[in-house]
Parts: C-alpha cells; sequence; structure tokens
C-alpha cells in the first residue's frame, strides 16, 4: 500500500470520528475539513473533502444532502460501526484499540 492510500484511508476515518463526536451526528463539509486537520492533522482541499464525502456515502457510511450549495453529512448506523472499530470497510482504516 502506498502512503498516499493511507493517508487517505486515515483520512475517511477521520470523518466518521468527527461526525460520531458531532450532536446529530452531521456537520458540514467545511467544518469537517476543518475539524479534520486540528483533531487528526489532515490538510485537505475542500475538494478532498467533499470527494470523500461523495465515497463514504456509496459506501453508505454517511448520507448527503446539499442544501443551499453547501454539502451536509450524517454518519449512518453503518458509519458509527465503522468508526467504532466493530466492523471493516475497505478503504477506510480500521480503528486501532486506542482511537484513530
Amino acid at each position: 500500500m502506498t502512503f498516499a492510500a493511507t493517508l487517505l484511508e486515515d483520512r475517511r476515518l477521520s470523518i466518521l470520528l468527527v461526525l460520531e463526536q458531532t450532536p446529530g451526528y452531521s456537520t458540514n463539509a467545511y467544518l469537517l475539513q476543518t475539524a479534520i486537520d486540528q483533531i487528526y492533522g489532515h490538510v485537505a482541499s475542500a475538494d478532498q473533502v467533499k470527494t470523500d464525502i461523495a465515497w463514504l456515502a456509496e459506501q453508505q457510511l454517511v448520507t448527503v444532502a446539499e442544501i443551499s450549495r453547501v454539502t451536509l453529512a450524517k454518519l449512518t448506523a453503518r458509519g458509527a460501526d465503522v468508526a467504532a472499530g466493530r466492523c471493516v470497510v475497505p478503504g477506510v482504516k480500521k480503528r486501532g484499540p486506542h482511537g484513530a
């Protein structure tokens, strides 16, 4: 596995972990971008975060809504299972026993 692929999988997990901690399990792409940078050290562009959200939605880990050109992501039950380490989805880093 390449470093870029490892980074991508970790960034996707970071998005799920942020959503897991967010009231209502939902937030917008901009706040996700800021949170994964400040909490997990992932410096990602807005396009990268939106692409990750779309990919996570294809895997049924989040749902997506567009409201007035704002992308909202909401964690699904399956996404919560992945964030908690209860199941594994290829393309998302498996959560370790001590967190991310």
